[in-house]
């Protein structure tokens, strides 16, 4: 089973998980410990060598890490933060993680469901009764079963002002918007940013605290994720280690990508990181810091329909349709290319995030998964 110790977690099925929750063990805070570089050494070069050839030949500008067994085998950055002053980037650049930001969003409602504020079952009308497609629960909304339409389409034709929605602007759009859901709660898995800003907004709503507050207090903080932080649209400091999203123009020339109307949304996207941030919460969720081993169950174990058809969705995190021990999540939003991805049953994880529009994640981590399988004996 998982095991809540600093080491990491162990080989497991997930129907070994148990659900006993009365003897979980908080320890220390969370440690990023690193493999000596002996150990180490072979995995890096290989990983040093891919990552300069992906620069040059697919322009490649970003972060990998990599974990086995709860520790760090590797972790460096490849290409610019910033092309016209020519930055590198390093190990404190922030990156947006676009739809890799689902999982906090799913862990924040399992906070509340931990605490009995919110029932999995409770549907969006308890919160917000105008909400105009009835019978949608917490439940559909995290597995992507909600049939609810596409917030950027409703942005993007029945939006009227300049700056981009909120959260709340967004859910008042809805009830005035008369724009049809594309089935009734629970028929079929539809992909759905639209289901996670719903998310975001009964947080706040529950919370009293807006949804950059609660993860602060409840996931940022203890987890010592010190770097991390969710984009607000209004507040024009900019760290100065974020990073912008740009594209390849005429195979040579970087240009930063614009925003665009839907930027203002949380929940679905939007939060910064580091890639050792972005570990130190993967540790965390596993090792109990955050909810339950119960609740990380529901987490990663995929969903299913009113017609009990399997869907390969948990909350806030997709899982192979084939093998159930693999649990990740790719985004891409405005230049930013991500992935987290748990081989759960090797104990490995993997951490890509990009900012030039990278298109080839999934095939990059696999690269990574046999380099270091093939060359790490630990």
């Amino acid at each position: 089973m998982f095991s809540y110790k600093n080491e990491g977690f162990r080989t497991a099925k997930l129907a070994d998980i148990v659900s006993d929750t009365s003897s979980i063990e908080i320890t220390e805070p969370i440690l990023e410990e690193n493999y000596p570089i002996e150990i180490t050494q072979k995995v890096s070069h290989k990983l040093d060598s891919l990552l300069q050839r992906i620069n040059k030949r697919h322009d490649f500008h970003g972060s990998v890490l990599v974990a086995k067994n709860g520790k760090i085998v590797y972790n460096n950055q490849v290409g610019y933060a910033n092309f016209r002053k020519k930055e590198p980037l390093n190990k404190t650049s922030l990156f947006q993680l676009a739809s890799v930001s689902k999982q906090f969003t799913a862990a924040a409602i399992m906070i509340l469901y931990e605490r009995n504020q919110i029932k999995l079952t409770d549907t969006v009308n308890s919160y917000f009764p105008d909400f105009p497609y009835e019978g949608v629960t917490i439940k559909n909304l995290l597995n992507h079963t909600a049939g609810l339409p596409k917030y950027f389409w409703v942005a993007e034709h029945k939006w009227k002002k300049e700056k981009a929605p909120t959260n709340s602007e967004m859910m008042n759009l809805f009830e005035t918007s008369n724009v049809q859901r594309f089935f009734k709660p629970g028929r079929n898995f539809d992909y759905s940013n639209t289901g996670y800003l719903v998310l975001a907004s009964i947080v706040e709503k529950v919370s009293g605290n807006s949804f950059s507050s609660f993860l602060e207090k409840n996931i940022f903080e203890p987890l010592e994720m010190n770097d991390s932080f969710v984009y607000n649209s209004e507040n024009k400091n900019v760290n100065n280690n974020q990073l912008y999203g740009y594209r390849l123009y005429k195979g040579w020339r970087h240009l930063k990508i614009n925003n665009t109307v839907n930027d203002a949304i949380v929940g679905d996207k939007n939060i910064y990181t580091t890639s050792e941030d972005l570990f130190k919460w993967t540790l965390g969720l596993n090792n109990g810091k955050l909810v339950s081993q119960e609740s990380l169950n529901l987490m990663y174990t995929k969903g299913e329909t009113i017609s009990k058809r399997k869907i390969p969705y948990g909350f806030g995190f997709r899982i192979d349709p084939k093998d159930d021990n693999i649990v990740y999540h790719h985004g891409k939003w405005n230049g930013f290319s991500t992935g987290l991805t748990q081989y759960l049953e090797d104990n490995l994880v993997v951490i890509v995030l990009e900012h030039t529009s990278y298109n080839a994640i999934t095939s990059l981590t696999k690269k990574v998964k046999t380099i270091v399988n093939e060359n790490l004996k630990v």
